[in-house]
């Protein structure tokens, strides 16, 4: 349920080649810099402009004027980057995607139809293909004590050696407003959380989080 190939359709990010070379997602996260210059410099100039050191903007994306783009940074086809978006760099944003205003970026993948349209910050976060957060939503990217990320779930607990990870959201999921998701935290597909919620650790797949001991499972 943590993994890449359990996670996401591939076929729905630019980032595929890069997914599609580790098992779990948030060991792509270091390799996101290096990943977007290099397929930055491939990419079609009838398709893309570069609109300043490494970053890449679609021609058929709406950037708003008063949105901050730091490279490394790719903004997919039909993307919109609204009103007073601050993109920090080391970021993807995918086809069809929307980041809205006051939303803050910085070192992250969002797959296709992603949206973060209202004051959300997403760090060091992979964001699955349709996945929306409501808005207030934040990942929390850096524990209190500064100690290294651990992703913890019923009889799993793997350490991830990173000192930033926010959180892995499959296809499909659904944060409610001002819910905030703490770091280590992975979302299986299709999962909605409820509004003000304080996540962490893994969520099941196909599940309704209502608060941390109460997660129901969709029915049919």
């Amino acid at each position: 349920m943590i993994t890449v190939s359990e996670l996401y359709n591939l076929d729905e990010t630019i980032a595929a080649e890069l997914l599609s070379g580790v098992e779990y997602p948030w060991e792509a996260l270091p390799r996101i810099h290096d990943f977007i210059i290099e397929l930055g410099n491939s990419l079609s100039e009838d398709v893309f402009e570069k609109r300043g050191e490494h970053i890449w903007v679609a021609k058929s994306a709406k950037v708003a004027p008063t949105a901050c783009l730091n490279g490394p940074l790719i903004v997919d086809e039909d993307a919109e980057i609204r009103h007073c978006a601050f993109i920090r760099g080391n970021a993807i944003v995918g086809k069809g995607a929307v980041v809205g205003n006051s939303t803050e970026l910085k070192n992250v993948i969002l797959f296709n139809k992603v949206q973060v349209p209202h004051y959300n910050y997403v760090g060091d976060s992979i964001l699955g293909f349709r996945s929306h957060m409501g808005a207030g939503a934040i990942t929390s990217n850096v524990k209190s004590d500064k100690t290294l990320v651990t992703v913890k779930g019923e009889n799993i607990s793997i350490e991830t050696g990173l000192k930033k990870m926010g959180a892995m959201l499959g296809d499909n999921v659904e944060v409610g407003c001002n819910s905030v998701l703490n770091p280590g935290t992975v979302i299986g597909r299709n999962t909605n959380v409820y509004p003000t919620s304080m996540v962490r650790g893994v969520i099941p797949a196909d599940s309704i989080y209502k608060c941390r001991t109460e997660i129901a499972q969709k029915r049919d």
